[in-house]
């Protein structure tokens, strides 16, 4: 059994610790993108993967091209979109928001992309 803490100002602090929310400063003032992107766009672990074993690297503004491509793709009911911004294509599940895949354009060719219903070039 624990005994209660007999120093009445660590128990205050303690208290005080638990009661109080932490907050995270910005900086910059604003919230980061990779945030924004998160709530609008999640990337899976495998997707996650590609992109780095692949070194496939996507800009802020490239990434809201895709982010606009999906919103669109979802306007039209797509389910599942092939998403092919400047030289990657992504595999997007519109219907969870979520980047399924990712490829390059060196292994494009011979590809055959399955399982989708829409395809947008942004």
């Amino acid at each position: 059994m624990s005994s209660p803490i007999q120093n009445y100002r660590i128990a205050e602090l303690l208290q005080t610790q638990q009661t109080t929310p932490q907050i995270k400063p910005q900086v910059g003032g604003g919230p980061a993108f990779d945030e924004i992107l998160a709530n609008r766009l999640k990337v899976s672990g495998h997707a996650q993967t590609r992109l780095q074993s692949r070194d496939l690297q996507l800009d802020k503004g490239a990434w809201e091209r895709v982010i606009g491509g999906v919103e669109r793709a979802a306007q039209k009911g797509a389910k599942e979109s092939l998403v092919l911004v400047d030289d990657v294509a992504l595999v997007v599940s519109v219907k969870n928001k979520t980047v399924i895949t990712a490829v390059d354009q060196a292994r494009l060719k011979d590809n055959v992309f399955t399982n989708i219903d829409s395809a947008i070039v942004v």
